[in-house]
């Protein structure tokens, strides 16, 4: 685990986060905020909890899932339903920073726990809601998950391959694309408030105008040439060659020969100097129109060379390539381990677990793993009692079924 003592400086150190947040694109904002040293303090429901401590691979009965995204959060337990349940949440937000939430638009309204009622505790309080689409307009009611975002937001549309249905991504990219975004807009929001004399405001985040945003010259191109992008498999609409090719050995190989003078190399590295020396290839706009012929040429190439071989050329003649890495692939590569992208920590039980490292890097002020996800309502009572709770309101707080 790195920085165990918790000595590294931390830039988000001193900032306060509340967070509303189930599964994915909530929880997935806190832990970058956590990550960077801001208390997050996880507010889960009583005897449950996130449902993600149950999603995929589970050890002793919780999700390996869980351990990460809610690193160096602490976990409250709150029945959102019972007054007192409400009380201690305003009293939480009173001196809060952030609120994150990822519910329906109007359920903390309708749970008296709206913008209204917590910027009225709090002027300075900045709240990011994150949702399928949005607080505002006919459809903000409707409930949306990642899939449906990355669908209405254009990416499913373009991923795949021409002659077949639209595919997802292995992974769920929309609540992603989402929580990177509510990151970034509390920490504009912070800087707007340190300018502007305290005042707060809501980040609105919709996951389908996430995805939206994500999607390159999409929508210049359909307004002035009527364009639509399709699904194109692997290759790189518009930009060749990059594309992805399968070796001798049956392995998979991204190539990225794009650049004008890396298309030169990289044609004369596999022999094809009629390639790299004709004119009309000299720029991209050549290339694409003669597309086909020229992924014709590095696909016969590749076929006849093994992973390694083909690394080696296109390493050698300075050209982007890499092979598709499996998970495996990862824990044995030097790049990962020189810079430190798998950290080890140990499970409760002392059972050591490596987990990804923490991103972006900064030099002065790193990211640090403190602890990892921890147990269902762990810091209950030390979080209640800093804000005024006692011993003994405490624990009838715990009898009335309130946490």
């Amino acid at each position: 685990m790195s920085d165990p003592a918790g000595s590294a400086p931390k830039p988000l150190a001193g900032v306060r986060v509340i967070e509303f947040g189930t599964l994915i694109a909530g929880p997935f904002c806190t832990r970058i905020l956590a990550e960077f040293g801001a208390e997050v303090i996880k507010i889960e429901a009583p005897g449950e909890g996130d449902p993600l401590r149950k999603w995929r691979k589970l050890y002793q009965g919780t999700s390996l899932w869980w351990y990460v995204q809610s690193r160096n959060k602490k976990s409250v337990t709150v029945n959102l339903k019972h007054p007192d349940g409400k009380e201690v949440i305003r009293r939480l937000v009173k001196d809060a920073d952030i609120v994150v939430e990822n519910f329906r638009p109007g359920v903390l309204e309708k749970l008296g726990l709206g913008w209204e009622q917590l910027s009225a505790i709090n002027p300075g309080l900045v709240m990011v809601r994150l949702s399928g689409f949005g607080q505002t307009g006919p459809m903000a009611a409707q409930p949306g998950f990642g899939a449906i975002g990355e669908s209405m937001g254009g990416l499913r549309y373009v991923t795949g391959f021409p002659d077949r249905p639209p595919v997802k991504t292995g992974i769920s990219i929309g609540d992603s694309i989402a929580a990177l975004w509510g990151a970034l807009g509390a920490l504009l929001a912070l800087r707007h408030r340190e300018v502007a004399g305290g005042s707060g405001q809501v980040v609105d985040v919709a996951l389908y105008e996430a995805v939206f945003s994500m999607m390159e010259s999409l929508v210049p191109e359909f307004d002035i040439f009527g364009f639509i992008r399709e699904r194109t498999g692997n290759v790189m609409p518009g930009i060749t060659p990059s594309n992805t090719f399968t070796t001798q050995d049956g392995k998979h190989v991204a190539i990225g020969a794009n650049g004008d003078a890396i298309f030169r190399r990289f044609m004369a590295a596999i022999g094809r100097d009629d390639l790299a020396n004709d004119s009309s290839l000299a720029d991209n706009a050549g290339r694409d129109l003669r597309s086909r012929e020229i992924y014709g040429a590095i696909g016969d190439w590749v076929s006849s060379h093994d992973e390694c071989e083909v690394l080696q050329v296109a390493a050698t003649a300075e050209t982007p390539a890499s092979r598709i890495y499996s998970v495996a692939d990862m824990f044995s590569d030097p790049q990962f381990i020189a810079r430190e992208m798998l950290e080890t920590v140990n499970l409760p039980d002392g059972q050591p677990m490596r987990i990804p490292g923490i991103v972006p890097k900064l030099s002065a002020t790193p990211g640090v793993t403190c602890w990892i996800g921890p147990a269902l309502g762990q810091h209950t009572k030390e979080v209640l009692g800093r804000i005024g709770y006692g011993i003994h309101e405490i624990h009838k707080l715990s009898e009335d079924g309130v946490i």
